[in-house]
């Protein structure tokens, strides 16, 4: 029987592209797809190839980043509730939007991601079975409860008595890592979705004569420095520079455009399709985002991580904890540091065989396409 399945995510590339490989896996299988997302998210969720439609108005997210990550440990649940409350505002905008699609169109299941909260409050409020995709090792509580505040007064007209329930929750962290919260989590295998980036002709194939080292701080961050290089990113590239790597830098063409001149030994700088990248590198230096650090630990290699917000501390403390990653708090990321931990993580067999393992754990968890079925026996 062919299914309806609506997709909803809130307006990140790191939080939608998670959902595509299983959009796609569902389309494949014979059943309709539809991806709703506010208005000013519309034209990158095209690039997906997916069917996509406006679920409300333009909002945007940078307005309520840190302008710098707060090296207090004590300052993080404060922060994660102030993004909580910023996600479920931008949710709550596209709730009618959402309603009135799930009216005229009708799915029989919907996915969201685990940030978009209109999406299930909207399912359950119709009797449409919904899926949560949990992105990062974090329980991330404060989503939940910022989500709660906001939507309390829809959650008491319409007498559901909290946030709803899913039916079930997608994981594609390796069980190995997974906190106590999410053993009972369905197993997904990462796959990367990485839109519309050109595969470089340097990226073909590992080089042979010097090692070289991808350096990112995914999709988000980099916006909120969009007149120069962000920290630590630069004090990570003159670290590196003194090493004799050659470095690929991802991040969005535009701001590459604006930044000043970067060391030598930068090989690249702009958009790039990460997996494909990462199979020809040695290590890779990020913010630890879900969407990096497991494309990272599917190509099986070390990581040296830099957190600055929200979930990123607690991913980084899970690889390190495993023996893959390396992590340095913000504000002690100076170069010699920097240095220092990229040469221990390229030398060590250890780190190596630790991202090695885990690279294995993930090739072993199940396909989008293979969670197909026990999804549509949710919808009856």
């Amino acid at each position: 029987m062919t299914r309806r399945v609506l997709f909803t995510s809130a307006p990140l590339s790191g939080h939608f592209l998670p959902l595509v490989p299983l959009a796609w896996a569902f389309r494949t299988a014979g059943h309709e797809v539809l991806t709703a997302v506010p208005e000013n998210f519309v034209p990158t969720a095209l690039r997906s190839g997916l069917p996509v439609t406006s679920c409300g108005p333009a909002v945007d997210f940078t307005p309520d980043l840190p302008v710098r990550p707060s090296p207090r440990a004590l300052d993080r649940p404060a922060q994660r509730h102030t993004h909580g409350l910023a996600f479920a505002r931008i949710a709550r905008s596209g709730l009618p939007g959402l309603g009135t699609l799930m009216d005229e169109w009708r799915p029989d299941l919907v996915v969201s991601e685990r940030a978009e909260s209109a999406g299930p409050l909207a399912a359950a409020v119709r009797g449409i079975p919904w899926v949560k995709y949990h992105w990062s090792v974090s329980r991330l509580d404060e989503y939940a409860h910022a989500a709660a505040q906001e939507f309390a007064p829809e959650i008491g007209r319409t007498g559901l008595g909290g946030h709803p329930v899913p039916a079930a929750v997608l994981d594609p962290w390796p069980a190995s890592l997974r906190l106590p919260h999410a053993r009972g989590h369905l197993a997904v295998r990462h796959t990367p979705s990485q839109g519309d980036a050109e595969v470089p002709g340097w990226a073909r194939t590992r080089s042979t004569a010097r090692v070289r080292v991808c350096v990112t701080a995914g999709t988000l961050l980099p916006r909120h420095d969009p007149g120069g290089v962000p920290e630590p990113m630069m004090s990570v590239l003159e670290g590196l520079a003194g090493l004799g790597v050659d470095m690929a830098v991802a991040v969005d063409d535009d701001l590459a455009a604006g930044w000043p001149p970067l060391p030598a030994a930068v090989r690249h700088a702009g958009r790039l399709p990460l997996a494909e990248v990462l199979r020809t590198c040695d290590l890779v230096v990020h913010h630890g985002g879900q969407g990096t650090s497991l494309t990272t630990l599917a190509a099986g290699i070390p990581q040296l991580i830099v957190p600055g917000m929200d979930d990123q501390f607690d991913n980084a403390e899970a690889l390190a904890r495993a023996g893959a990653a390396i992590t340095v708090p913000a504000h002690e990321a100076v170069p010699e540091l920097l240095t220092k931990c990229a040469a221990e993580l390229l030398e060590d067999v250890a780190h190596q065989g630790a991202a090695a393992r885990l690279a294995d754990e993930i090739r072993r968890q199940p396909a989008p396409s293979h969670l197909v079925e026990p999804l549509c026996e949710l919808a009856g």
